[in-house]
């Protein structure tokens, strides 16, 4: 008599599903390859060529795309930083789907220590630009064609003007869903509700349905360590969010952001110097003292009161 057996095959796991390649610029980069592409923009009158380098990160396996920007505005330095360490920390060899980064947008403004390119013009009220024209144009063009179009979301990296630091705070669209979820994420102290400026990356990103916040921190032609910090943290809590990182180690208070549906600047109601009172991030009370203008001489002395109760977002150092 012999004992039948019934042989049981090991079931095989699975295996992941494979990513596809990212093409930018005609360089095609496969999954779990990455490469700087230069793409060209135009000849400048020196007969140097103008490009716009972009880092293209492709995850083995599938997920969204991310497009990172910074340095629209040339003097606009904390996202140039803040990017950078994005692409070098250690979960990046572990990302899904795919990272289309550009650390300076507005190349020429950057070398130049200016906000603006060679004719003037503000390159984040020139989207989405044109293939033949001013630099601006055909720059606005070169970002939206080859990378925003390929996008799922956007983070696009700003600071405040020269001699006006901002407290980190995000600026978005917030009766959009996805972005609130973004904008949440990202965690910064302040959300605001703010409107959208013709012309610009936001714009362009809304009207295609791509989800895309703003992140000001911080005054230009400054590096500040706490606005590089705050940023590259909420890059990277987004992108958790997303799916294309793996969860954090370990446990953290999450930060209670206080989201705003208007902001205003108190202005100075006399001349003379200003001696600040208030610190950014601080609240205040309406009525409350944030200045004291005083004319060099001492004999006036004018208070600069809040309007309403808030918190300080930003101020002239100037």
């Amino acid at each position: 008599m012999v004992a039948r057996t019934k042989t049981r095959q090991a079931k095989k796991k699975k295996a992941p599903p494979k990513n596809q390649p990212v093409t930018v610029g005609g360089i095609s980069v496969a999954p779990g390859e990455d490469a700087i592409v230069d793409l060209p923009v135009a000849d400048l009158y020196t007969h140097t060529q103008l490009t716009l380098p972009v880092h293209v990160i492709n995850g083995k396996h599938p997920g969204p795309t991310l497009f990172l920007t910074a340095a629209i505005h040339g003097d606009e330095l904390n996202g140039v930083d803040i990017i950078r360490r994005v692409l070098r920390h250690r979960d990046i060899k572990r990302l899904r789907g795919q990272l289309l980064a550009v650390p300076i947008v507005n190349v020429y403004g950057f070398v130049n220590r200016s906000r603006y390119l060679p004719d003037r013009r503000d390159l984040n009220r020139s989207f989405p630009g044109r293939k033949k024209g001013s630099v601006a144009a055909r720059l606005a063009h070169l970002v939206t064609s080859e990378i925003i179009s390929q996008a799922d979301f956007g983070i696009d990296l700003h600071t405040g003007a020269i001699d006006r630091p901002n407290l980190p705070q995000i600026r978005a669209n917030l009766d959009n869903p996805k972005v609130l979820e973004i904008a949440e994420a990202f965690e910064t102290p302040v959300i605001i509700d703010a409107n959208i400026v013709a012309g610009s990356l936001r714009e362009y990103a809304e009207a295609n349905g791509i989800p895309l916040v703003v992140y000001e921190a911080g005054e230009a032609l400054r590096f500040d360590e706490l606005s590089i910090k705050a940023g590259t943290r909420g890059v990277l809590r987004v992108m958790r969010m997303l799916g294309m990182l793996p969860p954090s180690d370990g446990k953290r208070t999450k930060i209670q952001s206080l989201i705003s549906r208007g902001t205003s600047w108190t202005r100075a109601p006399a001349s003379g110097i200003v001696h600040a009172k208030c610190r950014l991030g601080q609240r205040v009370s309406e009525g409350q003292s944030l200045a004291s203008i005083a004319d060099p001489f001492g004999q006036n002395q004018t208070e600069v009161e809040a309007t309403a109760a808030g918190i300080i977002i930003g101020r002239s150092t100037l």
